[in-house]
């Protein structure tokens, strides 16, 4: 038989290297042919994209930071306290993650009771230029006017009568994202819960003593009380009278002295009092059940009359007090034995 050819056996190594370049060349080829496509999709990018990623993600994100931020009250203080306007001061402390570094401008906030759906301002509030700080302690004091009477008034009532009650301080400003120049709007509005007074629940009136010959009208009846305050704010209310009551008949009025109170129970003033008919108070501590068994303690109720500090009326702390009635327990029995030397009965003995 006849041998076949030897020349054709490299034929399988030829197709082999051939089938590699035209795909590296086409490739290659590809990019070179459309480079202005990706230079165009590149420059989209830039011109597009990332100004919307500034003006719209950053802001949205620097809204967010603030939003999760913390605000915690550490106390309010009232002092110089008029009739049209007080000094504030207000301490607090501000918590964030701190993941973003940014700064916020100085801004005007506004203080209103969350639950009340009018949401009308009592008061401003000055911030000072604060940072993005994991924590930052933020104290204030600033001149206060009075711009809103009744929503001040409103305030205070609500302070005086609850045990809890909600805040919100909100206000407007701009924040500076580090590495980016331009400055974003954002709305600062944190809601508070504050602690209230309680009515004055647990007021004492203890070291009392009468004197029955004080001429008609003038100071009969002193002790000295001592007036929890279970708020984070302290108060200058000046010299303060109270309507006084015993089984809702209106006997004198009582009076408590440039009057303070701080957070606390460290509230003890000297209290003096004009009773216009000592005997009807004496004669219903010897009646039962007064006499036996309350051992002659009687239930006084006061209520708010006036509050005059620096000569002015303060009608936002006066018409407060005067919204409800408090009841003080005073030891009658105790206070004709220290003030005249002789033990009151019961009637019946």
């Amino acid at each position: 038989m006849d041998k076949q050819p030897e020349d054709k056996q490299p034929e399988y190594t030829q197709t082999e290297n051939v089938a590699e370049k035209p795909r590296k060349r086409g490739c290659a080829g590809h990019c070179l042919k459309f480079w202005w496509a990706y230079l165009i999709a590149v420059i989209v990018i830039v011109v597009i994209v990332v100004p919307v990623v500034i003006l719209v993600g950053v802001p949205k994100i620097a809204q967010q930071k603030l939003d999760h931020a913390e605000l915690i009250l550490d106390s309010i203080v009232m002092t110089n306290s008029r009739a049209q306007n007080f000094t504030m001061s207000i301490n607090t402390e501000i918590k964030s993650d701190g993941k973003v570094k940014a700064t916020i401008e100085p801004f005007e906030g506004v203080m209103y009771l969350e639950d009340l759906l009018e949401h009308k301002p009592f008061a401003k509030v000055h911030f000072p230029e604060t940072t993005s700080a994991k924590s930052q302690i933020i104290n204030i004091t600033q001149f206060t006017m009075i711009d809103d009477l009744d929503a001040f008034t409103t305030f205070n009532t609500w302070l005086l009568h609850n045990e809890t009650f909600r805040v919100t301080v909100e206000g407007d400003t701009k924040v500076h994202v580090k590495g980016i120049a331009r400055a974003y709007g954002v709305t600062f509005k944190k809601t508070i819960d504050m602690p209230g007074l309680r009515m004055l629940d647990g007021t004492t009136v203890t070291n009392t003593t009468v004197n029955a010959t004080a001429p008609k009208g003038q100071n009969n009846f002193f002790g000295t009380v001592r007036i929890p305050n279970y708020s984070k704010v302290a108060f200058e209310l000046g010299n303060t009278s109270f309507h006084n009551y015993l089984l809702d008949k209106e006997i004198g009025t009582v009076y408590l002295d440039n009057l303070s109170l701080k957070p606390g129970n460290d509230n003890v003033y000297p209290m003096r009092a004009t009773i216009d008919d000592l005997g009807y108070v004496t004669g219903l501590a010897v009646q039962k059940p007064y006499c036996d068994k309350l051992n002659g303690v009687l239930p006084f109720k006061l209520r708010g009359k006036s509050v005059i500090n620096h000569g002015e009326s303060l009608s936002y702390f006066a018409d407060a007090l005067a919204s409800g009635n408090q009841t003080v327990q005073i030891d009658i029995r105790g206070t004709v034995k220290r003030s005249m030397g002789f033990t009151l009965g019961c009637t019946d003995e």
